[in-house]
């Protein structure tokens, strides 16, 4: 589990700014950044793409982050269809981009892991 991934979403009070520049790219590369990974949109909001073997392994990978933004309190919009799952995460109270945004994003990518075989 990554450093993001091991924190919790700290739930905004609002009159923050949103993150901008440098203080963005910091958090992405904390994430992996691009390819095939995260991506920032317009300095607005975080959004990534998973692919599965099928729908119902979509479906239940929606209702793991469901569970998880339920406890985290840090609610994201998903997508689902065939195979696919769109996540996109922002602080809706400030209509931008917090740290809490990254940490929900790594514990998305956590969640999308397989899980690791028990050692005898």
């Amino acid at each position: 589990m990554s450093e993001l991934a091991s924190r919790d979403c700290v739930p905004c009070k609002g009159a923050v700014p949103p993150l901008r520049g440098e203080a963005l790219v910091v958090l992405h590369e904390q994430l992996g950044g691009e390819p095939g990974g995260w991506r920032v949109v317009d300095e607005h909001h975080l959004e990534k793409d998973y692919r599965f073997r099928n729908f119902a392994d979509a479906l239940a990978y929606v209702n793991r982050v469901g569970a998880m933004a339920e406890q985290q309190k840090h609610h994201p919009d998903l997508f689902l269809s065939w195979g696919r799952v769109q996540v996109k995460i922002w602080t809706h109270k400030i209509d931008g981009l917090t740290e809490s945004d990254f940490v929900f994003a790594a514990k998305c990518d956590a969640l999308a892991a397989p899980p690791t075989p028990n050692a005898p």
